[in-house]
């Protein structure tokens, strides 16, 4: 079977020959696309702004979570409601607040751990690694772990069910864009480590398929002395990434791809020099979901291109409807007040429909779907300064 797709450009009407530059006077850009940005795709120029709704009814609509009020979270990270989830991932908020005297075990896949606040030492079957604010740590399926925490910890924990994670191929600009792997951290067999092993009774908890079955241990099974090998627990910190950039182009969500699963994938936006080409965009394009889920958490920082978004929150647009930045965000679609975003935050892109959960049910703020309303009319896009010679 061909996996060629029906490609013919074509230009209709009153349109740019780039996308996201030099838009037709007086219109916004909407992209229609599949396979995320991967796949064909068409840029359609519309003289009203494409999420200029004014009302909102049935069950798909987007939705943002506080998940700062989310103070239920389970004794253990298996006891965490869900946000949100579908067969590929289960995305959790846990909070680590004493010391755990017990071992977690995921049989389901592997786990990804986003330390939002808080600080401490991990300890697994591969050593002793230490953690902190903005840190992306990566659980190979099985491996055995526990937290120690020095400051109250509040972590997102996104499996991948089924699957393993990866790095990203970041094609021609070479393996070590993005973040160079020598920036991976692993744990290591310090001295902290082996003064955690004792002769204790130690209870594992497994979970696998959903169901969570205890092991007991005479001893604490975290007494390796060593290892060799490629596999290990491994942890990233957001300012360790390096974004790939463009100053004529406003680059997809894809080009800031940091983990990649079976079917889905985790982009990170860290600060960065807006564009400065007079006719380039300077926020977010328009653009349909039309084969994937977007989840953004929000870290970090000021969030440009929505508004009363405060770190800790998330918001879900589910495949189905065109979204876009907030109102007050196309104001500045050709000009920016200061010369680089400020912001971290964390995207996962699903290829499968994703569930709210009762974690994502306690924490809506449910007129999010009518915060691009505005009062005085449609929404209107601003001259576009002079394209450079």
């Amino acid at each position: 079977m061909s996996s060629n797709y029906i490609s013919f450009p074509r230009i209709e009407g009153a349109a740019s020959r780039q996308a996201h530059v030099d838009l037709p006077e007086g219109t916004f850009e909407r992209e229609l696309g599949k396979e995320g940005f991967f796949g064909p795709a068409t840029m359609m120029y519309h003289r009203h702004a494409p999420t200029g709704w004014t009302n909102w009814s049935g069950p798909l609509r987007p939705r943002a979570f506080d998940l700062n009020t989310l103070t239920e979270c389970g004794e253990t990270l298996w006891d965490a409601p869900a946000v949100l989830s579908n067969a590929s991932t289960l995305i959790r908020l846990w909070r680590v607040t004493k010391p755990m005297d017990y071992l977690l075990r995921n049989g389901d896949g592997d786990e990804l751990l986003f330390i939002h606040a808080g600080s401490g030492s991990l300890y697994c079957d591969y050593g002793h690694l230490r953690f902190a604010k903005g840190d992306y740590v990566v659980l190979p399926r099985s491996t055995m772990w526990r937290i120690v925490p020095d400051a109250p910890v509040m972590l997102l924990a996104v499996e991948a069910t089924g699957t393993t994670y990866r790095t990203p191929d970041r094609g021609m600009v070479g393996r070590h864009a993005v973040y160079d792997e020598a920036i991976l951290d692993t744990p290591v067999i310090d001295e902290a480590f082996k003064a955690q092993q004792d002769e204790n009774e130690w209870h594992v908890l497994i979970k696998r398929m959903g169901e969570v079955s205890t092991v007991i241990y005479p001893f604490n099974p975290l007494d390796a002395v060593g290892w060799h090998g490629d596999l290990s627990v491994v942890r990233l910190n957001v300012t360790d990434i390096r974004p790939l950039m463009s100053h004529r182009y406003h680059l997809p969500p894809s080009a800031h791809s940091t983990w990649v699963a079976g079917r889905f994938v985790i982009c990170t936006f860290v600060p960065r020099p807006f564009e400065t080409d007079p006719g380039a965009l300077k926020v977010p394009f328009f653009h349909n979901n039309d084969d994937y889920d977007e989840v953004i958490f929000y870290h970090d920082g000021d969030f440009f291109s929505r508004d009363n978004i405060h770190p800790g929150m998330m918001t879900f647009h589910p495949c189905g409807f065109t979204h876009g930045p907030h109102p007050k965000a196309l104001s500045r679609m050709y000009e920016q007040a200061k010369p680089m975003t400020d912001e971290y935050a964390v995207m996962i892109d699903t290829r499968d429909p994703l569930t709210p959960g009762a974690g994502a049910q306690a924490t809506e703020f449910k007129d999010y779907a009518r915060s691009w309303n505005v009062e005085d009319g449609p929404v209107r896009p601003p001259a576009r300064p002079n394209a450079a010679e």
